[in-house]
């Protein structure tokens, strides 16, 4: 498949990352020129530096024959124009947004775009249904700790696969807080084990965030 991915901050960069090493044809288009360079000295030519909500840009991108646009930045309001310029204007089979104020959802969903993340939303729901209200950890205060909510998906060449969790040397705090399967989520034990296309969902310090995606992402030698 071949698939855009338009923003190469954090999420963009390591979602690309995934999809190279499952044999896709995957770009990244990034449009601030400083991010450009530094994901493409990891990358190599998948990276271009270009606004995605141009029309121009994304011609030369190869819009018309993607299998899938993926709008990652943080920024809903381009990332809605992104994947409803890929839908509507070059006929993209499939348009994925990331949503970073939950209120915007319904308004996605209503103006075509195919498919949205969330990670606020469902760490709330999880929290929420599983947890008891004297372990609640407040959704606003995560940013002024400076924590991360991240999301990994476990590949066929992940190196946890099969893997319990209390098998995993996990960054100092770091912690695994639900693991989705089948659309199912469920908060993981010690012993559950990884399977594969399952999502995992964790909070981790800022500074910790690469080195966490690492143990999921990178093939030991």
């Amino acid at each position: 498949m071949y698939i855009i991915i338009v923003g190469g901050g954090s999420v963009g960069y390591y979602l690309a990352k995934t999809l190279i090493k499952t044999h896709h044809e995957v770009l990244v288009l990034e449009k601030n020129r400083g991010t450009h360079k530094t994901v493409s000295e990891e990358l190599g030519e998948v990276v271009m530096q270009g606004d995605g909500c141009e029309v121009r840009i994304m011609e030369e991108a190869g819009v018309g024959r993607a299998d899938a646009v993926i709008a990652v930045t943080g920024d809903d309001e381009d990332n809605l124009v992104i994947c409803q310029m890929a839908k509507m204007k070059f006929n993209v089979p499939r348009t994925i947004s990331r949503i970073n104020d939950p209120r915007n959802e319904s308004l996605f969903h209503r103006l075509g775009i195919d498919a949205t993340v969330n990670a606020t939303k469902i760490i709330y729901n999880l929290i929420e249904q599983e947890i008891e209200t004297n372990e609640v950890i407040p959704i606003a205060a995560l940013k002024r700790g400076n924590i991360e909510i991240v999301e990994i998906e476990i590949g066929p060449k992940s190196p946890v696969l099969g893997k319990r969790i209390s098998n995993l040397q996990l960054p100092e705090d770091a912690l695994i807080i639900s693991v989705i399967r089948s659309d199912h989520g469920m908060i993981p034990g010690p012993d559950t084990k990884f399977e594969l296309e399952d999502s995992v969902i964790a909070l981790v310090s800022a500074d910790k965030e690469h080195d966490l995606r690492d143990i999921f992402t990178e093939i030991n030698s």
